[in-house]
């Protein structure tokens, strides 16, 4: 019997600690192969081997600007760039209609999430703000619930922790939860989100749902979802013990979108989860 060809996969912001760790778990699998990796014109790794840059030794094939010219020959791009380099990656992939394209960038505006939609008329795309597949059952599971519990009964409170160097806040992760939550509500989160509390009359009208964020250390990532009762509280939680978890999911998910016919793609169809 045949073996099956590797997938061919180019990391777009490769540079990045995100994009070292999806090059490391690339290059360890035989079932994947890396085709490329993109930096910015202006970064200090341009040209530079990408086994080395991923702490694998030296694989003979370097770093580029052009998005065209690394992806060539792959089969899945995985975006990890920026916010502001995200919506032209996925332009000139869409133009193409040649490669799968999995992006892990947050902070998108409109004008970038529009790029992804015009991008999956022509080829697959998948848009995660967290690559975990543990917090994508998560996500599902606080849908569902806040979809069981009524908001005049139960007050829905998200609380995040991650290291004192993340830059968003509240996270990506924890507006996705909060999306969730409201969506399972019938709600719209801008509608109902509510990031801070004044000193005085700090009282919560029903269907509110709250943030609050910590910062501190080195801890890769924690997050809960309370429902909060006169009578009952429940409780969802996750917790990132290794960045590993990310890179590791996004491989799955470049496996799987590889699969699939163009139109836009969730973690949440990864898993299958029909919750």
């Amino acid at each position: 019997m045949a073996e099956t060809a590797a997938l061919k996969i180019c990391v777009v912001g490769a540079s990045g600690r995100m994009g070292r760790m999806i090059l490391a778990e690339v290059i360890r699998r035989s079932d994947l192969a890396l085709a490329g990796g993109v930096v910015s014109h202006d970064s200090a790794h341009l040209g530079a081997d990408l086994g080395e840059l991923a702490g694998q030794g030296h694989l003979g094939l370097t770093t580029q600007v052009s998005v065209e010219e690394a992806s060539r020959d792959a089969d899945v791009v995985i975006d990890v760039s920026t916010a502001r380099v995200a919506p032209a990656v996925a332009r000139r992939l869409g133009e193409t209609g040649a490669k799968a394209l999995v992006c892990g960038v947050t902070g998108l505006d409109e004008a970038g999430t529009e790029a992804l939609a015009s991008a999956a008329g022509t080829i697959p795309v998948l848009h995660a703000r967290n690559f975990s597949l543990g917090v994508s059952v998560l996500e599902a599971l606080v849908e569902h619930a806040a979809g069981a519990l009524k908001s005049d009964q139960y007050d829905l409170e998200i609380h995040e922790t991650h290291h004192r160097f993340k830059a968003d806040a509240p996270s990506g992760t924890a507006m996705m939860l909060g999306e969730a939550g409201a969506r399972g509500r019938g709600d719209d989160l801008g509608e109902v989100a509510r990031f801070d509390y004044a000193r005085q009359d700090a009282r919560r009208p029903d269907g509110e749902i709250g943030f609050s964020v910590n910062r501190g250390g080195g801890i890769v990532g924690e997050h809960a979802v309370r429902f909060l009762g006169a009578l009952e509280e429940i409780e969802l939680s996750h917790r990132a013990l290794d960045r590993f978890v990310f890179a590791r999911g996004a491989v799955e998910a470049a496996l799987w979108l590889s699969r699939q016919t163009p139109g836009r793609y969730s973690m949440r169809d990864v898993l299958g989860l029909k919750l």
